[in-house]
């Protein structure tokens, strides 16, 4: 086996939808442009239905190529359940798999383990470190302190196993990435001598030029993504009310789907789950992406914020935070307080052409494309697991 193979330790990959799959998916084509073997190793696709996907139904197993990336995808009890006993198990079940996948499977000399969830972070990192295996530690987000945040978790026995696991990964890593500098902070709190390197969640496709939406009497902001409960879109939807000349499109899937579909609001259109070429072309008739979190969750960046502004859109980012710096930094788009009812309806009345014209299409797509280049970043991650 090569020193160049790597292996890939997922939760999340296409045909699954969402950041975290498109994240991984560009991560193993940009790997196997570099002339490295990659195998990638997930569950079987079931995020973010929680309903293993129709192709995949009554398989403990699956071993597919796509183009020279072998994936191999594992069983994994499914479940997009809001209890947290259940989700538990759901992780718990993945990581077993993936104990027997480590066992008995073929195991490149390098592995690249997405972090989190932990069970499952744990999991390849213990034993990628009991093979002696080179651990490159992928973090997106900082559980067990993010669920913490949240108020999915308290402090107690559990919350302190949780812990324990997450400093094991970070002790045991190779190479820590960290999507945010917050992340890196976190780290290097406990091992300030670990080898670590910022790595954002950046795209990778070809952006056209945008065109200035022609404005009849609507401006039209958008959402795409996961309609969860971290994202609060149902509570927004229910007490914002848009005025005639200002309209709301929701696309995606998760658990407040049906509730946001269910409010039938004046211009609040819920559009269902589409694609993400469909998407593209369906965001960039659109004037605003809006991004929302609940509260605002120390270490993450959600990566939307350089998947839209490469689209050309300006960004009403309302998420706090690292996100909210890079913005205002670069000039991107309107920030709003977190969970702020009553600056979100000021901001919707005030909506006008003159205000969009303050961050012109071409003007923000520019901004992203020299502040957030993927090749760019990629060739100084590249250097760092090719030197491990």
């Amino acid at each position: 086996m090569a020193t160049n193979d790597i292996l890939l330790v997922t939760n999340y990959f296409p045909p699954e939808k969402g950041a975290a799959a498109n994240r991984m998916l560009s991560l193993a084509e940009a790997l196997v442009n570099h002339k490295m073997k990659v195998a990638v190793v997930c569950p079987l696709p079931n995020y973010p239905t929680g309903s293993i996907y129709s192709t995949f139904k009554g398989k403990l197993y699956a071993e597919e190529a796509k183009g020279d990336i072998t994936i191999y995808r594992l069983w994994v009890w499914p479940s997009n359940s809001s209890n947290k006993f259940i989700r538990l198990l759901s992780m718990l079940s993945f990581a077993c798999s993936l104990s027997l996948f480590f066992l008995f499977g073929k195991i490149p000399p390098k592995v690249f383990v997405q972090y989190s969830p932990v069970f499952v972070g744990f999991t390849a990192v213990w034993f990628a470190w009991l093979f002696r295996k080179k651990i490159v530690l992928n973090i997106s987000d900082l559980w067990p302190l993010a669920g913490l945040e949240m108020g999915l978790l308290k402090k107690g026995s559990y919350y302190r196993l949780l812990e324990k696991m997450e400093r094991f990964c970070y002790r045991k890593a190779h190479l820590v990435v960290g999507q945010s500098k917050e992340i890196l902070t976190h780290v290097s709190s406990y091992y300030p001598n670990k080898k670590m390197l910022l790595y954002r969640n950046l795209p990778r496709f070809d952006a056209a030029a945008p065109k200035e939406t022609k404005h009849t009497t609507t401006i039209t902001l958008v959402y795409a993504g996961l309609l969860g409960v971290a994202q609060g879109l149902y509570t927004i939807c229910k007490h914002i009310d848009f005025s005639e000349n200002v309209s709301l499109h929701l696309y995606g899937n998760g658990p407040e789907a049906a509730a946001i579909a269910a409010l039938n609001k004046p211009n609040i259109h819920y559009h269902g789950e589409v694609s993400r070429e469909q998407l593209h072309t369906l965001l960039i008739q659109h004037d605003i992406a809006f991004i929302p979190l609940v509260k605002r969750i120390y270490g993450s960046v959600p990566s939307k914020i350089f998947e839209y502004t490469r689209l050309g859109l300006p960004v009403l980012y309302n998420a706090g935070g690292e996100g909210e710096k890079l913005v205002v930094t670069h000039e991107l788009g309107w920030v709003l307080p977190v969970q702020d009812m009553d600056a979100l309806q000021a901001f919707v009345n005030s909506l006008s052409l003159e205000k969009l014209s303050v961050y012109p299409k071409n003007k923000v797509q520019q901004r992203a494309l020299q502040a957030f280049d993927f090749d760019t970043q990629f060739s100084e991650f590249f250097r760092s697991i090719e030197a491990l």
